[in-house]
């Protein structure tokens, strides 16, 4: 699995690289050199983003272990660093989140529970945010609309049939066929927590107020996302409508998302700004230096995300020690 992340990771540098140097590389250098100010007010507005997504995931956590937003928030902080900067493929990330809260007092099925429903409910309101920006395009760019359209009527599919089987017991089921192919053993325990973990998934598509509680706060950390790009741009030089920056956010992230396996989707953001950019009149080097930007936000942030990944794990460690 590692190989094939450097593999993936390796081509999307390639053509990253690729882009940058056909389009210039010292004139998108240049237009993020004379935004670096607006840089830090840029990572300063994704915290806004961040708490509303952190929010959302507290919905799906039981009531009686939802802490306090803070200790989420850093957890949240820690997953997205570690989702956009290690070559986790956009799993990695969630992984590690479930963990730091099942470290903190959460037990380990609701943890673990509400990492796959916040999955599925991030992705479901994303494509609903990807469908807003595809209608906002179609006025002026039917045939490119339609498409993407199509795209993300297939993406609904296929994460409605994830939910299908979250429903069905699917953990518990893998787990089952597992055991009976490798032998029992100590995967008994395994399959105890697979049904464990269904039955914490079941408990919280039973709260179904939470659970819509949780999608109108993700579909409002997406929409919340393209004030980012609108700030961008704006500190590039570029002055769009909200219109436009809801577009680019809305199908850039999207894409992002389709190309989960590839890391940080290197190559992948920086040719669909390229794309979407031209299409709204955007410069190919505006558009890559818009690209560099959210990259040097991720780095700001994320950088120091790690930092404190590592410091939780080491006290997590130290106290399993002393015990």
């Amino acid at each position: 699995m590692y190989f094939v992340s450097y593999i993936l990771l390796g081509g999307g540098l390639i053509a990253a690289i690729a882009l940058f140097g056909y389009y210039g590389f010292a004139d998108v250098v240049a237009a993020v050199t004379a935004a670096t100010w607006g840089i830090a007010l840029i990572v300063l507005f994704h915290v806004v983003p961040l708490v509303t997504d952190t929010i959302a995931w507290r919905w799906l956590l039981p009531p009686s272990h939802r802490g306090r937003l803070f200790d989420l928030l850093w957890m949240r902080w820690v997953s997205e660093s570690v989702n956009n900067l290690l070559p986790a493929a956009q799993v990695g990330g969630n992984l590690v989140r479930a963990r730091l809260a099942a470290q903190r007092g959460v037990p380990a099925p609701d943890a673990g529970a509400s990492i796959v429903v916040d999955l599925t409910t991030s992705v479901l309101t994303l494509i609903a945010f990807g469908t807003l920006g595809a209608l906002l395009l179609f006025p002026r760019h039917a045939q490119e609309s339609a498409g993407l359209l199509l795209g993300l009527a297939i993406s609904a599919t296929l994460v409605c049939a994830f939910y299908v089987l979250q429903r069905l017991g699917l953990f518990a089921r893998v787990s089952r066929r597992a055991m009976r192919f490798i032998g029992r053993g100590r995967w008994n325990g395994l399959v105890g927590s697979a049904t464990a973990l269904d039955a914490a998934i079941a408990s919280i598509y039973a709260r179904r107020g939470d659970v819509l509680a949780s999608c109108a706060w993700a579909f409002g950390a997406w929409l919340l996302g393209a004030g980012e790009i609108w700030l961008a741009l704006y500190f590039l030089g570029v002055t769009v409508g909200p219109v436009e920056a809801v577009i680019l956010e809305s199908l850039i992230q999207a894409l992002r998302s389709a190309a989960f396996p590839v890391p940080g989707a290197l190559g992948v953001q920086e040719g669909g700004f390229v794309l979407l950019g031209t299409t709204l009149g955007i410069a190919p080097e505006t558009a890559l230096a818009l690209s560099l930007v959210k990259r040097v936000r991720e780095l700001l942030l994320g950088v120091p995300g790690l930092i404190v990944w590592q410091i939780a794990e080491g006290r997590h460690w130290l106290r399993k020690r002393t015990l």
